[in-house]
This record gives structure tokens, C-alpha cells and sequence, in this order.
């Protein structure tokens, strides 16, 4: 008991920001562009999206659609302003089966080549504090894909 007590006040645990946070001010903070993907480290966030595959997400009235997984040790997203979609549950459960059939392997593959390859950060404003936002490469700001 005396471990969970200390382990609940150590300040690794405390005040991070929510994943959607991050998420949507990154997409603010780069005028909600067409399209972008990156990773955040598990540690740097509270993970309020577990289990989300493929989902709608709105941004001052502007909606993705998000692709998110997990790559330990990140979460991986990849952002598409599209329409609103009402037949992404069929999908999500379509990408939660696969990883679930695939034991996580490739997904703990892609994590490790993050940790090898990704060369280019960028840092996101919460209200908790800034969170790293890491990219294999510089993203091309004017892409449409």
C-alpha cells in the first residue's frame, strides 16, 4: 500500500495532458491542415483514446478522419480532414480485430522503427505543460497527401 501511495504522488504520473488534447491543439497549431501523421510517446500522455482505431474527430468544425494505434512506445495517429463519416465503427472494430489477431507484433515493430527513425520533433502547447510530437521526417506544410 505504502508503494501505490508513493507511486500515485510521483510527478511522472501526475499532470499529463489528455491524448485528444494534444491531438487537437497540433491540429490548431498547424491550421488544421489536410492531413498529417505523427507519434507521442505513452509517457508524456493520459491515454483517453485507448482503444479507438479509426474515428471522426471535430476541430472547430472541421472533421478527420484519424487512423490512431499503438506503437510502443508511442501512439501513432495519422489525421485526414474529411467529411463526417457515420460508417467508421465498422471499421474500428475491422482494425481493433486485426491487431488482436496479429498479438500487437507489427504494431510493436512500427514502435521500434519509430525509435530508430524518427529524426524530426515538433513541440505541442496543452494546458498541462508541452508534449513532444516526434515524425520520421519534416512534414511538407502545403501537402494534400
Amino acid at each position: 500500500m505504502r508503494i501505490w501511495n508513493y507511486l500515485k504522488n510521483v510527478s511522472v504520473l501526475k499532470n499529463k495532458p489528455k491524448s485528444s488534447e494534444v491531438l487537437t491543439n497540433y491540429l490548431k497549431q498547424r491550421n488544421l491542415p489536410l492531413w498529417t501523421a505523427f507519434v507521442i510517446k505513452y509517457s508524456a500522455i493520459k491515454n483517453d483514446q485507448f482503444g479507438l482505431s479509426h474515428f471522426n474527430w471535430n476541430v472547430d468544425g472541421t472533421n478527420y478522419h484519424v487512423l490512431r494505434t499503438g506503437c510502443f512506445p508511442y501512439v501513432k495517429y495519422h489525421c485526414t480532414k474529411r467529411p463526417y463519416s457515420t460508417d467508421l465503427i465498422s471499421e474500428d472494430r475491422f482494425y481493433r480485430f486485426l491487431k488482436i489477431i496479429n498479438l500487437g507484433l507489427p504494431t510493436l515493430t512500427y514502435g521500434i522503427a519509430h525509435v530508430m527513425f524518427a529524426t524530426h520533433h515538433e513541440t505541442v502547447k496543452t494546458s498541462l505543460g508541452c508534449v513532444t510530437l516526434y515524425f520520421w521526417y519534416p512534414e511538407d506544410r502545403g501537402a494534400t497527401h
